[in-house]
């Protein structure tokens, strides 16, 4: 099948046509700045109409959550303009071709789980688990072998689980949640309240030279991740978890990770490695599900 993947994120729009894995006449855009529904719409005129002919079918995957072909968020505001965006009936305005879409965390899952398949035998692996630390913390799940979204498309969102509940508040309203503790944001949040303060890069820096805030740090986020995979090995006996974003795959953090889940009971225990898939997790983990879901 070709495909024609679309990546929707907060700054870009990537676009590629997608066949076995392979990506070709690859092209990106900014996201509308103004986020609004006519811009966003625009914009997925534009790319879909410069592939016509050349895909069986539309992959898509999106930042926030996609329930029932629209898309929203935990906390609508984050997208302005866009919230309640009628994605799939968007762009089935512009072709006649089956259209699915996922949220970009789910999608990533999708091509991380593809990847088992080169290193090992992947019938082994039925339950596994994506998880993204970067300015937020997301998941995506692979249960018996097939990817979980979820009757309201929010199965993964796992950085909203609980953490701490005299944690910070989170964005989505809660408190404590694990991304209010572990995530870029939430690392950010501390350092710049200190009488030096620095962005999460520099964090990581400093962390890297052993100093003391900046270590303590980084320890509370990777403990925060480490419970969070103990909590679902626990809960849905996962076999493996892959960990990416720009924290989670930052030098040292993911051996951290490690540590603090080795010192728990076997049975919150499973094998922690780093994303392999890349920037273009998100065009090939979508392409590669629909695809699945036509060969059903």
């Amino acid at each position: 099948m070709h495909c024609l993947a679309l990546d929707i994120g907060g700054t870009k729009i990537a676009a590629a046509l997608v066949e076995n894995g392979v990506i070709s006449e690859r092209q990106q855009i900014s996201t509308p700045q103004d986020q609004s529904a006519q811009g966003m719409a625009q914009a997925l005129k534009t790319l879909v109409t410069q592939y016509a002919g050349q895909f069986d079918a539309v992959a898509v995957a999106s930042t926030g959550i996609i329930n029932r072909g629209v898309l929203t968020a935990l906390n609508p505001k984050n997208l302005g303009g866009l919230a309640n965006f009628p994605l799939k009936d968007c762009i089935a305005r512009y072709t006649d071709k089956p259209i699915g879409l996922l949220n970009d965390v789910q999608a990533a899952v999708c091509a991380e789980y593809q990847l088992q398949d080169q290193a090992q035998n992947k019938s082994a692996v039925q339950n596994f688990l994506f998880i993204t630390v970067s300015t937020g913390v997301g998941g995506g799940i692979i249960l018996n072998g097939e990817l979980t979204t979820g009757v309201n498309g929010i199965a993964g969102h796992i950085g909203h689980s609980l953490a701490d509940p005299n944690g910070p508040m989170c964005g989505c309203g809660r408190q404590g949640c694990v991304e209010a503790i572990a995530s870029g944001r939430a690392i950010e949040a501390v350092a710049s309240q200190w009488t030096e303060p620095c962005s999460p890069k520099e964090v990581f820096e400093r962390f890297r030279k052993n100093d003391e805030k900046a270590t303590a740090l980084v320890q509370r986020s990777a403990r925060a991740i480490a419970n969070l995979i103990a909590d679902m090995v626990i809960s849905l006996d996962i076999q493996k978890v892959v960990l990416g974003g720009s924290v989670g795959l930052a030098e040292g953090y993911l051996p951290l990770v490690q540590q603090y889940l080795q010192a728990m009971p076997a049975f919150y225990q499973c094998p922690v490695e780093p994303a392999r898939s890349g920037a273009d997790a998100g065009l090939l983990g979508a392409a590669y599900w629909l695809t699945q879901q036509y060969k059903e």
